[in-house]
Formats: structure tokens, C-alpha cells, sequence
């Protein structure tokens, strides 16, 4: 997404507690522990992957997105599907989204991603147009020299 920002993966993380699970130094049972909740935001909100899972390997994994911030109100901590997330990034100043995957066969469910959505990320050009939010390669916002220059003139 456009206005995605300040990403913070933690594959690293996922990768030491997969490697201590299958040198028995943590069992499956500690990792293996998705809440009812996560499960059925999983089924109802989720997005399946092609991905299996790394501790069963019977099922594919989902992602589920959580969606945290001030504006929400209410909404705050709520799942939602990925195809939400853009019209609200277009909506909102500023909020944040928890990426997590679940297993639903064995209960695995790991952090794998955080980030800021929003309008504050948009320049002023993009905010006249209107424009809809759109995917681009790198998935990152970056700034032209123009639009740092409008912004440092306003403060």
C-alpha cells in the first residue's frame, strides 16, 4: 500500500522460535496456542496463503490483519480484511496493523508484521487529487523533493 510506513518485520524472531520448537528446546504446545478469537477472525477475516505451516505442515496458513488506533474508537482491535485497509488508510490519519498467522489445524499463530497506514503519509498533491489508494512495487511511500519542501514551509 501507498501510505505504509515504519514496517517492522519479525521474521527473525518467528525464525529462532521455529528453530528452538524442533530442537525440542520449546514444545508445541507453548507455540501452538491460538486463542478461540484469533481462530475465527482467522476463518471469517483472514487471508489464506500458499504458505504451510512451519510446525504441522497439514494447513496452509492465514493472515489475519488487527487494526489499532484513536480514530477507530470502538473498531480498535478488530480484524479486518485486507481488502478494507486501503479504503481506510484513504479515511483515517493514522492507525496501526498487527499482521498475524494462524494455523487452523494445530493452532499456530505467530506476529509477523506491523506497520502505520493512513492519510498523514499522503502529500498535499495526492490529497487534491482524491486519488484511491494504490498498490505500488515496493509497497512504500516516497517523498519528492517538492513535497518535503511544502511541508517544511508550513512549520
Amino acid at each position: 500500500m501507498r501510505t505504509q510506513r515504519q514496517v517492522v518485520d519479525y521474521s527473525l524472531q518467528k525464525r529462532a522460535v521455529l528453530r528452538d520448537v524442533h530442537n525440542g528446546k520449546v514444545g508445541t504446545l507453548e507455540v501452538c496456542d491460538a486463542s478461540p478469537y484469533l481462530k475465527n477472525a482467522a476463518r471469517f477475516h483472514g487471508e489464506p496463503t500458499d504458505d504451510r505451516c512451519p510446525v504441522c505442515r497439514r494447513d496452509n496458513l492465514t493472515l489475519v490483519h488487527y487494526i489499532y488506533g484513536d480514530e477507530l474508537k470502538q473498531s480498535a482491535g478488530q480484524a479486518r480484511k485486507l481488502a478494507e485497509l486501503p479504503v481506510l488508510a484513504m479515511t483515517l490519519r493514522e492507525f496501526q496493523v498487527f499482521v498475524v498467522e494462524v494455523c487452523q489445524s494445530c493452532a499456530w499463530n505467530h506476529l509477523i508484521e506491523q506497520y502505520l497506514l493512513g492519510r498523514d503519509a499522503l502529500n498535499a498533491d495526492e490529497l487534491d487529487q482524491g486519488g484511491a489508494v494504490a498498490s505500488s512495487a515496493s509497497g512504500r511511500h516516497r517523498e519528492t523533493g517538492s513535497s518535503s519542501q511544502r511541508r517544511e514551509g508550513r512549520q
